[in-house]
């Protein structure tokens, strides 16, 4: 569309819509900045102290990605892994359970590994919440599909008490190459890898 003035014309000029297409393009790539900065705060959602807790039984892709997510989103970490006693109570089938030390030993060379040790704080806990209960320095939990129930039942404990609930941080399943979750389980029953590679299959009769 031309601009008219006074009846003018108004002489095209080169300056003109390098002008308008270099406004449009700082406000433009403003916009974009602002957005990028929003996306960035948060996706960094930082918690002074998170907790994750396990048996840690044969390491696998699972333990991994639910320590992964505690140590992206926490700046300390609570890692807090079954007493033998404990790992006995909690699994209705316990034979061939990996004893603690072995459990503690793999479960700390895998955090120095990824660069994490500095930041955890590695204890055995020998009952169901551990400190978790009376700690007013917690922030959030990590847990999984199967844990989630038992953090909620950890927040009304802690509300008893006076303390603020945790944050729940839910990760999904890792599954192995069948389409089930990887667990301590399948992997010392030589089902699966540590990665969720089959090893066996069930035979049919």
């Amino acid at each position: 569309m031309i601009c008219w003035v006074r009846g003018k014309r108004s002489p095209p000029t080169s300056a003109q819509p390098r002008n308008r297409l270099s406004i449009e393009s700082s406000r433009s790539a403003g916009a974009k900045s602002r957005d990028s900065k929003k996306a960035i705060i948060g996706a960094i959602v930082k918690f002074k102290k998170v907790v994750v807790g396990g048996t840690f039984d044969y390491l696998h892709d699972g333990h991994k990605a639910i320590l992964a997510k505690a140590f992206e989103v926490g700046e300390r970490v609570l890692v807090g892994i079954c007493s033998d006693e404990m790992q006995l109570l909690l699994q209705k089938d316990s034979a061939g359970i990996q004893p603690l030390d072995m459990r503690k030993q793999a479960l700390e060379e895998l955090l120095r590994s990824k660069g994490w040790l500095e930041r955890a704080d590695v204890v055995v806990i020998s009952d169901a919440f551990g400190s978790t209960v009376e700690d007013p320095e917690l922030e959030a939990i990590v847990v999984s599909p199967e844990t989630r129930a038992r953090a909620e039942e950890l927040n009304k404990l802690r509300g008893s008490r006076g303390l603020p609930p945790l944050k729940i941080i839910e990760i999904p399943f890792v599954l192995a190459e069948d389409g089930k979750p990887i667990s301590s389980i399948r992997a010392r029953y030589r089902e699966i890898d540590a990665h969720g590679k089959v090893l066996k299959h069930s035979q049919v009769a």
